[in-house]
């Protein structure tokens, strides 16, 4: 049963119908068309209707959706009948063949190419070269065989005018390695005559509208079909077809396969030929008749690579041999216009016959020996003209309507008797089933001495002058009794029928009325042996090798030829003989409208073709008893899911027992037969309530797995996450503890060093322990430090101190902070020598009074006073107050502050030294150090360090800010500081400004 496809499209297998009626049969048929599915199965048979449209259903992606599934996996296709062909080939080791049939434009050779396509599409895996070519020849020869032997009818812009057989030959490892391609009558009549609206072959259209203009001359043609009397009706229709484009295709499909210049060069001359024969026109001049245009014969006999006087003489003449005498007895026109016509029509049927043998010589299988390379098995594709039915029936349509009843009576018999085999072999019982046997019509055409084919040859061989008028009196003489016979002398009220001209067959397919007319002549097929004679003295040696009979004498008595009826009834014989040998799949084509429209679907039109085709037949043989069958494994590997006995696997002794246990768990056990090895559904609905409960398991089943499977990753990803986490703690562990056998690897002997561990570099710490490497550089820094630290006297302690507290208040901020060179404090005494003496007094004086216990800090200064002016000054500065001194008179104390008054400082960011003592009574001093040696000498962040330890030790607390322009209060009065550098200034300056007062610095 085909999958994946709901019952909105309708059954997908004409078996599973609930009634079998041809109402039934229709009405699902067309409801499938209507949805867009144009493949449908009855079993193992593909019914195909012609979707007049392209459909995307046959990519890559299709072919891997069919590649190696069974018939009922997937929806019905062609690529499901091809690969069931192919498997039985290759698994089984069986020859297969592939019977396409249907009528004209229901889309066989599409089918056809559909089918070749797959199988290219699925073999060579390994893109072996050779393989490669064989399978690109075989897809090739389409293009060359469509072109010179299908063409443009009323039912169908690409119609096959002949009969196909390829056989596909694949090794042991079922890859393809050659072919054979065998044609069948040819309706070579078409190359002579068309029916309106209607072309000939595609291969005269193609040269004269896609040849290049040098061909076209060298072959005396031009492009205008309606210039050649053979193919003007043809060039007059308008179609779709693109010509030109399928020249070049061709031509190169020709040079692929392996044609030579010259081969395909003789190719476009026949063509050529042939419409120049069709120009020609004879007349008489009193018993002498002649060739209207002579300069056509030069053309031919330069095309024919010949004289011209051999082509006039074979034309005008036929020689004729009376024992030892030989004469040329001349033609009448009429004579000599059968002539010509049986000439062209002969030349374009060996050309045809002669691709087909250039191709098989190509194809075929060589240098392959059985017992080296193992069997050789074969895969058949036919592709032949289906039953036809037209106003005017006549010869080529009775061979090809017998063709039809040929194959239906094959594929009845291979249907009932693979039925009837697989009952047997199952041990069910066979039920007898009516069919029509239509073997009746195929005795009344090929019987020995009473059919239609041996009363034409007969007609044929009378001797004297033969009409069809006798032969239709022959079939009336021996047919009368038959009752799928009858002419207007058997039934004299059937005004359907002309008297002496039409006579009537029921085929299977329906009733057709054939016309006598040219029965003779095409069953004879007669073709004068100078004509034969003019092409093997041919030149050229192509011409030779068509024409191989023509190189008997004039003398030389040969044996009557089979006529054309004989050859295509053997050829038939053969065909189904060779089809009956091998195991046969079928594609049944269906034409849903005559105007090729994708949405019309015809009833009478397609319920006529259902019916000649044995559908309903083929449906009712399937449905013997039983619907469905299908093998034990194969069935509960579908429906096992059903049962609780089955799901998911069963513990009974046999899968035959495991089914049983479900049907009868479903209630289905009456409804059922139990083969050997399958089991038998009788009806429909069986099925059906099974498919139906599949699907509410399936959809269970799905949430189930997908719960299941959901677990299964969620739990997959829990340890890859607590294995990823233990690796990764596993990794931090090994990455800290190597970094720290690092670090104290390199840290070892910092104790014995002499910058104890400054100069070492520190190792890049695992992300995790950058914080840590912090910490650590901190404890080694401060440890460091202490190591320094820890062996100065009491006086560097504070020097010390007192830097780092000026790092820390001012660093980033000052550029120049004086921590590079000894801190001294005291910088009076060293800057004014010769008045040491009298510092010393003052500060004696001073420390009597005071009771200070050390001096923090002394510096000369210049400061400006509350008249805006500026003085110089010395500023000492004690553990208990801020002095300001006169140098002039010998540092005679001008003013103290307290130091419990100061509350922070203020400097400059730039190297001048400024500063500000901030007061609690906001009348703060401004002043700016001066008189340092050497001059560069910058104090200002030794006095902020010995402010701020000394603040420290007591506990205070001194704000020291860094700002430009600097803001302070003088007497109470708000105003700022700015300093400002000037070239070729000796000293620092004090100057009124707006809103306080301006410093100028020395610039150099």
């Amino acid at each position: 049963m085909a999958e994946h496809e709901s019952l909105e499209f309708g059954k997908a297998d004409f078996v599973l119908l609930d009634n079998v009626s041809l109402e039934d049969f229709m009405a699902n048929l067309k409801l499938r068309f209507e949805k867009g599915r144009i493949y449908s199965y009855i079993g193992e048979v593909v019914v195909s209707v012609n979707p007049y449209r392209a459909m995307n259903i046959y990519g890559r992606d299709a072919v891997e959706q069919y590649r190696g599934r069974e018939l009922y996996e997937r929806p019905p296709h062609l690529f499901a009948i091809a690969d069931a062909a192919y498997k039985a080939m290759k698994r089984r080791n069986k020859d297969t063949c592939i019977v396409i049939s249907g009528e004209s434009g229901a889309g066989k050779t599409e089918a056809s190419k559909y089918i070749m396509q797959y199988i290219a599409a699925i073999t060579n895996p390994n893109q072996r070269a050779e393989v490669e070519r064989v399978k690109n020849m075989l897809l090739k020869s389409n293009c060359v065989l469509e072109a010179f032997g299908n063409a443009k009818t009323n039912r169908n812009d690409n119609s096959s005018r002949f009969g196909k057989y390829m056989d596909i030959n694949f090794d042991f490892k079922g890859d393809p390695i050659g072919g054979h391609i065998s044609n069948y009558l040819l309706e070579k009549s078409r190359v002579i005559f068309q029916q309106d609206g209607e072309r000939s072959f595609h291969s005269f259209y193609q040269l004269l509208r896609g040849g290049p203009e040098s061909l076209l001359r060298s072959l005396h043609i031009q492009k205008d079909p309606k210039a050649y009397a053979y193919i003007k009706v043809g060039g007059q229709v308008k179609s779709s077809i693109n010509d030109g484009a399928d020249f070049k295709a061709v031509a190169d499909a020709m040079k692929v396969i392996g044609f030579t210049s010259e081969e395909t060069l003789t190719a476009y001359k026949i063509l050529a030929t042939t419409l120049h024969l069709g120009n020609l026109t004879f007349g008489v001049d009193g018993d002498v008749t002649l060739i209207q245009s002579p300069e056509t014969v030069s053309v031919i006999g330069e095309l024919l690579s010949t004289q011209q006087g051999n082509v006039e003489k074979a034309l005008l003449f036929r020689t004729v041999s009376t024992g030892r005498d030989v004469i040329d007895k001349q033609h009448t026109a009429q004579e000599a216009s059968y002539g010509r016509d049986a000439l062209a029509k002969a030349m374009y049927e060996r050309l045809f016959c002669w691709i087909v043998g250039r191709i098989n010589d190509v194809i075929e299988v060589k240098n392959y020996d059985a017992r080296v390379h193992g069997k050789n098995t074969v895969i058949g594709v036919l592709d032949i003209y289906g039953f036809e039915i037209f106003q005017n029936n006549s010869f080529e349509q009775f061979c090809i309507n017998y063709c039809n009843e040929k194959l239906q009576q094959l594929f009845i018999q291979l249907v009932l008797k693979q039925e009837q085999e697989e009952y047997q072999r199952e041990g069910i019982p066979w039920k007898h089933i009516d069919y029509f046997n239509n073997q009746i019509i195929v005795d009344l055409v090929e019987q020995q001495h009473k059919g239609i084919f041996s009363v034409l040859d007969e007609a044929c061989m009378n001797v004297g002058k033969v009409t069809d008028e006798v032969f239709l009196q022959g079939l009336n003489g021996k047919l009368a009794k038959h009752v799928h016979y009858t002419s207007r002398k058997l039934s004299p009220t059937d005004k359907s029928l002309e008297f002496d001209r039409d006579f009537r067959i029921k085929h299977y397919a329906g009733n057709v009325v054939y016309s006598v007319v040219g029965f003779i002549d095409k069953n004879k097929d007669t073709l004068f042996q100078d004509f034969k004679r003019l092409l093997y003295n041919s030149s050229n040696p192509v011409f030779q090798a068509m024409w191989p009979e023509g190189k008997l004498r004039i003398t030389e008595v040969t044996k009557r030829p089979l006529t054309a009826a004989t050859l295509f009834k053997n050829s038939m014989i053969s065909l189904v003989e060779n089809l009956a040998c091998k195991e046969p799949y079928y594609v049944r084509c269906i034409k849903p409208n005559d105007v090729k429209s994708p949405l019309l679907f015809e009833q009478e039109r397609c319920r006529h073709q259902v019916e000649y085709l044995g559908l309903l037949e083929n449906v009712r043989v399937r449905r013997a008893g039983f619907a469905y069958r299908q093998t034990y494994p194969r069935f509960l590997q579908r429906y096992k899911m059903i049962s609780e006995f089955t799901w998911p696997n069963h513990d009974l002794p046999s899968d035959q027992e495991a089914v049983k246990r479900l049907l009868q768990g479903c209630g289905f056990h009456h409804d059922v037969a139990y083969g050997k090895t399958k089991v038998f559904i009788r009806t429909p609905r069986t099925l059906f309530s099974l498919e139906d409960q599949r699907a509410d398991m399936v959809q269970r089943i799905v949430l189930f797995l997908q719960k299941v499977w959901r677990g299964t990753l969620a739990r997959t990803r829990c340890r890859r996450m607590r294995a990823g986490l233990v690796i990764l703690r596993a990794y931090r562990r090994y990455k800290v503890k190597s970094y720290v056998r690092e670090v104290n690897r390199r840290f070892k002997n910092v104790r014995t060093m002499k910058d104890h561990g400054r100069h070492v570099k520190w190792p890049t710490p695992p992300k995790v322990l950058r914080r840590f490497e912090e910490a650590l550089k901190n404890i080694h820094s401060r440890w460091w430090a202490w190591t320094l630290i820890k062996g100065l006297n009491p006086e560097e302690v504070l020097q010390v101190r007192a830097k780092v507290a000026t790092l820390e208040a001012l660093r980033g901020q000052r550029a120049d902070l004086g921590l590079q060179r000894a801190w001294e404090g005291n910088y009076l005494k060293r800057d004014s020598p010769d008045m040491a003496s009298s510092l010393a007094l003052v500060s004696g004086e001073l420390q009597r009074k005071d009771k200070f216990m050390r001096v923090l800090f002394s510096c000369n200064v210049r400061k400006i006073n509350h008249f805006h002016k500026v003085e110089d000054r010395a500023l000492l500065i004690t553990d208990r107050h801020l002095y300001k001194m006169d140098p002039q008179k010998q540092y005679k104390p001008m003013k103290s502050i307290p130091l419990y008054n100061v509350t922070g400082l203020s400097v400059s960011p730039g190297k001048d030294q400024l500063v500000v003592f901030h007061t609690k009574d906001s009348r703060d001093l401004v002043v700016c150090l001066q008189g340092m040696l050497p001059p560069a000498e910058s104090r200002i962040g030794e006095l902020v360090g010995a402010m701020l330890g000394h603040f420290k030790s007591e506990k205070r607390k001194l704000q020291v800010s860094v700002s430009t322009p600097i803001q302070c209060s003088m007497n109470g009065r708000k105003c700022t500081i700015v300093v400002e550098t000037k070239i070729n200034q000796s000293q620092p300056e004090f100057t009124k400004g707006r809103s306080g007062y301006v410093l100028s610095v020395p610039g150099n």
